[in-house]
């Protein structure tokens, strides 16, 4: 039986089998078009999750002090004061497997100008901070080894802020704001990131040289963690 006859004999079953025909062409579409769909589910949920973490840094790696036990009580790890300059030095002497490197040091509280306050998180970081987490500034200018140097009192601050303080259409580079009552000018606006996953806004920052930070604000000798960028995933 040659090619022709066996197409004739199908299309006679198929006409004289309608139904079930039907039913099973609708089984094989729902079936393909059931394994396209969640192919397509899948491949978008993870290239957001790739795009959400991308937002996080490049390759990020945190270093964070460990725990420890005191008295028989284990100790949490944030409470620890054992990351020293000492062992960032030591990173970047010997960094094999990051390329760059940033200490960092936090602290909470009131941002001030004029009769406008926000509560906002401090940051202090390295140079290499905005690079590592992939974050440009928009306006002005990140502050320089320079004025890593001398601890000085300069900010780059997150649209958030911007608005809070100083509302819609001001131009805010230059102008001197407070927290926890230290005099910072403000140099840089970073691009805004919006919320992340978590629902926390990510643009509620202010950034500032780790030594401001140290030595101005949180007046302690140690960093909360170390953040890097590892040369591959």
């Amino acid at each position: 039986m040659n090619i022709l006859n066996l197409f004739k004999v199908s299309l006679r079953a198929v006409a004289n089998n309608k139904m079930r025909s039907f039913l099973s062409m609708l089984g094989i579409i729902i079936g393909v078009a059931a394994v396209i769909i969640m192919m397509s589910i899948g491949q978008g949920s993870k290239e957001s999750i790739r795009a959400e973490l991308s937002t996080m840094g490049t390759n990020l790696l945190t270093i964070r002090p460990g725990a420890d036990m005191r008295g028989g009580v284990r100790q949490d790890p944030s409470s620890m004061q054992t990351l020293k300059m000492a062992d960032y030095e030591r990173i970047v002497r010997e960094k094999r497997c990051v390329t760059k490197l940033s200490p960092e040091v936090t602290a909470s509280g009131q941002a001030i100008y004029g009769n406008n306050n926000t509560n906002a998180s401090m940051y202090g970081e390295s140079i290499d901070y905005l690079d590592i987490k992939q974050w440009p500034v928009e306006e002005g200018e990140c502050f320089t080894e320079e004025d890593i140097k001398k601890a000085a009192n300069v900010v780059v601050v997150g649209t958030t802020i911007v608005k809070d303080l100083f509302g819609e259409n001001v131009d805010p580079i230059g102008k001197t704001i407070r927290f926890k009552s230290i005099p910072m000018r403000i140099i840089g606006v970073l691009k805004s990131k919006g919320y992340n996953s978590w629902g926390m806004d990510q643009d509620n920052v202010i950034i500032a040289p780790y030594t401001t930070v140290m030595k101005r604000i949180a007046a302690q000798t140690y960093f909360s963690s170390i953040v890097c960028s590892a040369v591959t995933e």
